[in-house]
């Protein structure tokens, strides 16, 4: 997969080194605006939670990192000294009955504090949605916020997209596996309905310019690409440029937004509480009413991204294992964000542990490997139908199953999802901390040390750990360990199998590699 455009969005835009703050910058489109901002002369300052969530991003050595939330004015004062152009990247994708009042009541926190700071401009990443219609609660949500941000005395652009196609993007990796898995589908009746989706480099182009925006211009713009299509247009096409064959698909009128997404959540790794959100702007025909962005941020010189381009772009990121961030790069929302304590005597309570150790016949940079390209589809080494079906349980649970894969197959970095664990601390070549996102009563890690004895000899150490929270979590602990055996016992010997069958074959292969050397030597 080839594509004419240049593997990065070229510098358009004159920083100056003016400071911009990001917010949201764990996200999809946080984690990929940073670096472009940095590519376009401004300075940049990163608000985050927890902060050692981005110690391992590229650019991490070149912004500034604060720690705060946005829906907290004490800690929103620091973030926003100085700063001349705040980027709004929040929203709730899903997290409960009660998200669109936090949405609302965090946008008003943050507006204030814009304005009490002198920001001379905020930008905000909606959603597209038509006039005159009732929108769902996801999409009213949206819309909401860009009003009370609009109302506040700070100049703000709120830019309005409907699907974004990008490696990793939530829209895209629901279309690309509905495509992939099923070569013959029944789909609600609005797959008919017309969509104007637009690149991710064409929605970060947009929000870098809109920094350029004069003070006056205080109001919102549609955006898209070139191309309006319906969603059925979208999986034919994904199809044509991903070289499959024909896909057949029948929409039909029964089934509803909420039935769609509890499909969407068997068939693809996203789960239905953010394929709902997805599905639901779907039943709207979301095309641009205008477009008069373009008055203040040119298109580029060779036009926007086209759909079929936009996916051979994501595709081609997608086989080089360049995909910088997905829809799971942020948390889980209810999901537990607590670090695993120093002191196993921890004064939060009982930390139950599993350990397990055993020498592995490999150097300790071969186990590394493996440890580091654990999960997605390398699986986890044991009991595939039992972590198959405590994956299912999970996501009917409202977890997010073992479904989401990875970023990238071979290397980890703080923050990245693995399935239903996230990277909690990775110390190269030493050891990797998994803490558990998946619905349990209690909070959940697993440690992967690799280590050398006195003899000098590789240690594969493996710890499990639990903090139980109340009598569920101690009936869970107790309902778990006589399995502990069959699945950390079993992820321990297949995962020493096979980092002594890498480091075997990487031995034949140098030897072979020598003979051939000495044979045209001589």
């Amino acid at each position: 997969m080839s594509s004419s455009r240049t593997a990065s969005l070229e510098p358009f835009v004159d920083g100056a080194g003016r400071l911009a703050l990001v917010t949201g910058v764990t996200g999809y489109i946080g984690g990929r605006l940073v670096p472009v901002l940095l590519e376009n002369g401004f300075r940049v300052r990163a608000l985050a939670r927890r902060p050692e969530s981005l110690r391992d991003r590229p650019w991490i050595d070149d912004v500034e990192v604060v720690q705060g939330d946005a829906s907290d004015p004490e800690q929103l004062r620091p973030a926003l000294e100085g700063v001349d152009v705040a980027y709004y990247l929040i929203h709730a994708m899903s997290g409960g009955d009660h998200f669109s009042s936090r949405d609302r009541r965090t946008a008003r926190t943050f507006a204030r504090a814009a304005a009490e700071a002198g920001v001379g401009r905020m930008i905000y990443l909606g959603g597209l949605y038509p006039e005159g219609e009732e929108l769902s609660t996801h999409l009213e949500s949206r819309r909401e916020v860009g009003e009370i941000l609009l109302d506040s005395p700070v100049p703000t652009t709120v830019l309005r997209a409907a699907v974004i196609l990008g490696s990793g993007s939530a829209s895209f990796e629901m279309m690309r596996y509905l495509t992939e898995r099923l070569p013959a589908m029944i789909c609600p009746r609005w797959v008919k309905n017309r969509i104007q989706p637009i690149a991710v480099r064409d929605v970060l182009r947009y929000l870098v310019g809109s920094a350029d925006m004069p003070p006056e211009v205080n109001r919102g713009f549609d955006i898209g690409g070139p191309d309006v299509v319906t969603y059925l247009d979208m999986m034919r096409g994904y199809a044509a440029v991903a070289g499959l064959p024909k896909r057949y698909i029948l929409p039909i009128n029964v089934l509803t937004p909420r039935l769609s997404s509890h499909w969407v959540g068997v068939v693809t790794p996203v789960p239905k509480e953010i394929a709902q959100p997805l599905v639901e702007s779907l039943v709207h025909e979301v095309v641009c009413k205008e477009h008069d962005v373009a008055r203040y941020v040119a298109d580029p010189p060779d036009g926007l991204i086209g759909f079929e381009e936009a996916v051979g772009l994501a595709l081609q990121k997608i086989s080089e294992a360049q995909v910088v961030t997905r829809w799971s790069s942020a948390s889980v929302p209810g999901a537990p964000s607590d670090p695993l304590p120093s002191d196993p005597d921890w004064a939060g309570g009982n930390l139950y542990v599993d350990e397990r150790t055993t020498v592995v016949d490999a150097p300790p940079e071969v186990l590394w490997s493996v440890l580091e390209g654990i999960g997605g589809e390398s699986g986890w080494y044991s009991w595939p139908t039992a972590w198959s079906l405590r994956g299912i349980m999970d996501r009917y649970a409202g977890g997010p199953g073992l479904r989401r894969g990875r970023r990238d197959p071979q290397h980890l970095i703080v923050g990245d999802a693995v399935d239903w664990w996230r990277v909690e601390e990775r110390v190269e070549n030493r050891m990797i901390r998994l803490r558990a996102e998946m619905r349990v009563p209690g909070l959940a890690w697993l440690e992967l040390h690799v280590e050398r004895d006195a003899l000098g000899r590789t240690l594969f150490r493996q710890r499990a750990l639990f903090h139980p929270r109340g009598l569920a979590g101690q009936a869970y602990w107790a309902a778990v360990t006589p399995f502990h055996g069959i699945v950390f016992g079993g992820m321990q010997a297949n995962i020493t199998k096979t980092a002594e069958a890498r480091s075997r074959a990487l031995a034949t292969g140098a030897t072979d590699a020598g003979q051939r050397s000495a044979r045209m030597a001589g």
